[in-house]
């Protein structure tokens, strides 16, 4: 994969169904979701409407990485509504397998930054990653995250065993 043909962009409502099937393969692909090999069970119709309305957002946004015409990564800032907690964004980002080891992770990672940078509202930044996956704990530690927290039983594998989950933040502005 010498010449690759790679564009970043916000996730639109026409990216709904492909989204979705992307989502499906990376919980089959990896433990390292928060959802498993079932999927996230999302209808077309409501995420495409979910991506209009986070198009529209401040605090909130959806990067999907598309390799030709076929969509390959996806990354996230999740914001909340709660005033309280409005300036915290969960960050979120997911590598089909085939495509790991390329920097696609970075690239995400930085436009994901540059973007809550510019943000008005985001003064931090958070995620959770298994303590096993070590390429994404080396991926934030790269970017700034730091551990908060350790917690055990964060997290169960497909075969019903705990695992442990690290709290990360990074602090923005």
């Amino acid at each position: 994969m010498t010449d690759i043909n790679l564009t970043l962009r916000q996730a639109r409502f026409e990216d709904a169904t492909a989204l979705i099937a992307l989502l499906n393969q990376l919980g089959q692909e990896t433990e390292f979701m928060s959802f498993d090999r079932f999927g996230m069970g999302l209808n077309p119709e409501i995420l495409g409407s979910h991506l209009e309305s986070l198009a529209a957002s401040s605090h909130q946004l959806l990067l999907v990485a598309e390799m030709d015409t076929e969509l390959v990564a996806v990354a996230s800032i999740s914001g909340d509504n709660d005033p309280r907690v409005r300036h915290i964004g969960e960050v979120g980002i997911g590598v089909l397998q085939e495509y790991w080891g390329l920097g696609l992770g970075s690239l995400l990672m930085e436009e994901l930054l540059d973007w809550a940078e510019s943000s008005e509202e985001l003064f931090r930044l958070e995620l959770k990653v298994q303590v096993q996956n070590i390429r994404g704990r080396r991926l934030y530690e790269k970017f700034g995250f730091e551990l908060e927290a350790r917690m055990p039983r964060g997290a169960r594998s497909d075969n019903g065993n705990f695992l442990e989950v690290d709290l990360m933040s990074l602090l923005l502005h």
